[in-house]
């Protein structure tokens, strides 16, 4: 039997003060499990030395503790005892129903281009609708209908309709194939990652693995050009007359020597995920627009190119210096000493970029630019879509 007795005043027994049962109440109230568990045992060690204590005395300490913690909302709920509505349950087409999750449908609703602050609006809207219609199990296919009336009166048509395409996209089958290209610093790794994450794609491949993969099959002496930066790799090549190229002709060719190989591997990992019928975020200083020609136009996939640049020369050193902070393992000095190099480097990829009719997202801030990259490969959909809205909906409902 617990040490501490709680008493209520309207009776005259009392019940053992239950680390469990408070946590459980905690957790009715909003407090996720962690913090509740963790309360109910700072609880209990203040406790140690009483012998009784009433309910009244007992929740105004909860809520001291509550406060402390910042629940706001779970402690209006704890004080009136108030639980947190059910889940809403949202059955899916394969009949498996999973609770609604706000976070999850807000990072959705940023994939199809709108802002932080107008997913997170559109969110609230939909989880209220959801709870004045008191609909505890909905189907996923009347959810995604809601959020787009949502969208479409609250915010407008052109984003209910990136909306809708998103929809048709995700559930078509059809592989994405965001191809991300720029040269060393300009943020490519940390953009891939979190495009990754927003459009919920679970394979992502660097050249640069692609690259060292390659260098432990083949010896240096063998292929030098491997085994060397890409800003660098024109130091490996040997040539009768070299003395009389110029610098920048030396430097791309030695990069283009270097893409070359790497490009089969490229290859290789893209038609593994067109076979697949799985998404790929492909990021690299080898990532030229030419590659995305490999992709067979039989695939089916969505691809889509994107270059990465910084065009301010301080911007960039400073990308690297913070690259040199962050992982310095990287070896921030290395670049620094060779950044004529890569800027020189940058001028031509961009200019291939533009060449070639690639989109170039100058890489500010994180998230403009993964703001710009999102409308980017939502109006490469766009370009192909072609449905009602009742059509993607009817779709939805009969997987």
């Amino acid at each position: 039997m617990a040490k501490t007795v709680v008493l209520k005043p309207t009776e005259k027994t009392g019940i053992p003060f239950l680390r469990g049962i408070l946590a459980r109440s905690l957790q009715n109230a909003g407090v996720p499990f962690e913090d509740a568990y963790r309360l109910a045992s700072d609880i209990r060690r203040e406790l140690d030395d009483t012998e009784e204590i009433s309910t009244t005395h007992l929740r105004k300490t909860v809520v001291q503790h509550l406060r402390k913690l910042s629940y706001p909302e779970a402690t209006e709920r704890y004080q009136t005892n108030v639980k947190v509505p059910a889940p809403i349950m949202v059955r899916g087409a394969n009949g498996e129903s999973l609770a609604f999750s706000r976070g999850k449908m807000q990072q959705r609703l940023e994939s199809c281009c709108l802002s932080t602050e107008e997913a997170s609006y559109i969110t609230t809207v939909v989880y209220d609708r959801l709870l004045q219609m008191e609909k505890w199990e909905i189907p996923s296919s009347r959810l995604a209908e809601l959020a787009y009336d949502c969208i479409q009166q609250e915010i407008g048509d052109d984003c209910s309709r990136r909306y809708l395409v998103w929809l048709d996209f995700f559930n078509s089958g059809r592989p994405l194939l965001l191809l991300i290209g720029g040269t060393a610093a300009s943020g490519k790794s940390t953009v891939a990652t979190e495009m990754a994450n927003r459009l919920e794609i679970v394979r992502t491949q660097s050249t640069d693995m692609l690259r060292q993969v390659m260098r432990m099959m083949i010896p240096e002496r063998l292929l030098p050009v491997l085994h060397t930066s890409s800003f660098n790799a024109w130091k490996s090549i040997s040539g009768v007359g070299r003395e009389h190229i110029s610098k920048d002709k030396l430097l791309i060719n030695g990069y283009l020597q270097q893409v070359n190989l790497i490009e089969v591997a490229c290859q290789a990992v893209i038609e593994r995920a067109v076979q697949e019928r799985a998404s790929l975020v492909l990021e690299g200083v080898h990532v030229l627009p030419s590659l995305q020609e490999k992709v067979s136009k039989d695939s089916n996939a969505m691809v889509v190119p994107i270059m990465l640049g910084v065009l301010k020369r301080n911007h960039l050193i400073m990308h690297i210096k913070g690259r040199g902070t962050s992982t310095p393992q990287r070896r921030s000095k290395r670049y620094l000493d060779n950044f004529e190099d890569i800027w020189r480097l940058q001028t031509y990829i961009l200019s291939e970029a533009d060449r070639s009719g690639t989109p170039i997202v100058i890489n500010r801030d994180k998230e403009t630019t993964i703001r710009e990259l999102m409308r980017i490969v939502s109006d490469s959909l766009l370009q192909r879509f072609g449905r009602s809205p009742k059509e993607v909906f009817r779709q939805l409902g009969s997987l």
